[in-house]
């Protein structure tokens, strides 16, 4: 089976260089060091006339999330992004160690015809079977990106595998977190993880400040098949 490599860009001169590694889909995003926060739309913008991958971008405004005025902001910026003919926005809500469903319903309805990546507010679950049942009940959420939760990467893989077929073939687990080329060689073989979501991995050095680099990238989807 085909595999798929997002690689984390905070720019448009980033975004080219994760093309011409070879990457197949770009998550744009603005202060990657906190996790990253939704980008202005001029480098949206920028972005989609300058590649021609996918682009899926962050729509987070903050490190937490209020009620109230906060949720109406990335309603506003979810609706906003959606209309500029992206493939996909990347969002994620966790209360109290579970999927806040209702702040994801209210995001989601802002965007009605938009794809979605729930990002790693999953691994804030304390269930993720149950929450992987919660986010089934959305249409538009076809990717989770998570780590595999604690521990070694064999352990990490076993649990990815267990919650890739309780996901089903309509939503793909996204895999991040601390990945090398050694491991993305290991998921060479395997058809139940197929996308790869890396970041730091993609940069020289390996830091968030680092350069990303299409020679880096091309490594990372060699090593990926």
């Amino acid at each position: 089976m085909r595999k798929f490599l997002e690689v984390i860009a905070t720019s448009e001169e980033e975004a080219r260089e994760a093309e011409a590694g070879g990457a197949d889909r770009v998550e744009l995003v603005r202060a990657f060091g906190t996790g990253g926060l939704t980008p202005d739309a001029h480098t949206i913008e920028r972005v989609l006339h300058s590649v021609q991958i996918q682009i899926r971008v962050m729509v987070r405004e903050s490190a937490t999330l209020e009620a109230g005025a906060d949720l109406e902001r990335l309603c506003q910026r979810a609706r906003e992004i959606a209309a500029l003919q992206v493939d996909g926005l990347v969002f994620g809500f966790a209360k109290q160690g579970a999927i806040d469903v209702e702040a994801t319903g209210r995001v989601l309805e802002a965007a009605p015809g938009a794809n979605v990546t729930f990002h790693r507010a999953f691994d804030d679950a304390a269930d993720p079977f149950r929450a992987i049942e919660q986010l089934k009940q959305f249409p538009q959420i076809d990717r989770i990106l998570t780590s595999g939760g604690e521990g070694p990467w064999q352990e990490r893989r076993r649990r990815l595998r267990e919650w890739q077929a309780a996901a089903g073939e309509r939503i793909r687990l996204l895999v991040a977190a601390g990945l090398c080329q050694c491991v993305l060689a290991g998921l060479r073989a395997d058809d139940d993880l197929t996308e790869v979501h890396v970041g730091r991995a993609a940069r020289v050095p390996r830091t968030v400040d680092g350069e990303l680099r299409r020679d880096r990238v091309a490594a990372l989807k060699s090593a990926l098949g």
